[in-house]
């Protein structure tokens, strides 16, 4: 391995331990694009069944603080943007202002609760749907359904796609998508299926660069409807589905 590259991925965060440096990092994701799905319209002219999210969240993606997590951070922008549609829609957090936690929050949770050891705060290691599963309950007290689908094909078209539709019709709660030969973190904000197959709406957090509008993320596919059939069909999938139904507004 390249010793640059040792070098850099062995170097510690410096996240900052103030109030105030908290602060500069949320206070920068205030202006982010919200609800960046809507207006995308239906992959199929003759769906059998579409369900979608229900309410509104901010869209968070990498370097979006100006904490560049790229390369392993796309978990944790998955998790901020569940957050902030928990913080959004429901009670009673919808009104106390309550911000989706900052990387380090996140990994210092994950410490404090006994799953990560001390060296992993700081660190650029990744996390999965089970650390935002422990994530969600820890700040938010949102338990959540942990779905595992085997591998693609058949599993992913009827097993993953029915508990799609099941939890956005229940819950309307964003999902969290992961897997191992797929491990790139993917939002999952609805679900389509037509005659010949299924869509899922990924909204994808690992776009970096200024903040852009919703129509231009979509034009340029970080909000888009990919084919269940697109997905690696040899992976694993695991499903961070929040159970919502009896908090949201």
């Amino acid at each position: 391995m390249d010793t640059k590259l040792m070098a850099a991925e062995s170097e510690e965060i410096d996240w900052g331990e103030s109030a105030a440096d908290e602060g500069k990092i949320m206070k920068r994701t205030q202006s982010l694009s919200e609800s960046v799905h809507t207006g995308l319209p239906y992959p199929l002219s003759n769906h059998v069944k579409c369900s979608l999210i229900k309410g509104d969240y901010l869209y968070f993606h990498y370097g979006c603080d100006g904490q560049d997590d790229r390369g392993w951070g796309c978990g944790y922008r998955t998790i901020q943007t569940m957050a902030s549609w928990i913080c959004n829609n429901c009670v009673p957090l919808k009104d106390k202002q309550t911000p989706p936690p900052s990387l380090p929050k996140i990994q210092k949770a994950l410490v404090t609760m006994g799953d990560k050891p001390g060296s992993f705060s700081p660190s650029r290691d990744w996390i999965g749907t089970f650390e935002a599963s422990l994530i969600l309950d820890y700040f938010y007290d949102v338990p959540c359904k942990l779905v595992h689908v085997r591998g693609g094909g058949a599993e992913l078209e009827h097993v993953a796609v029915e508990e799609l539709h099941l939890h956005f019709e229940k819950h309307g709660s964003p999902v969290m998508m992961g897997g191992d030969r797929d491990n790139s973190s993917k939002g999952i904000f609805g679900v389509c299926t037509g005659d010949d197959g299924s869509y899922l709406l990924v909204v994808d957090p690992h776009y970096c660069g200024c903040q852009l509008e919703k129509m231009e993320l979509q034009k340029r596919g970080w909000v888009a409807w990919k084919r269940v059939s697109s997905l690696d069909q040899s992976s694993f999938y695991n499903l961070c589905m929040p159970q919502t139904a009896n908090r949201a507004t």
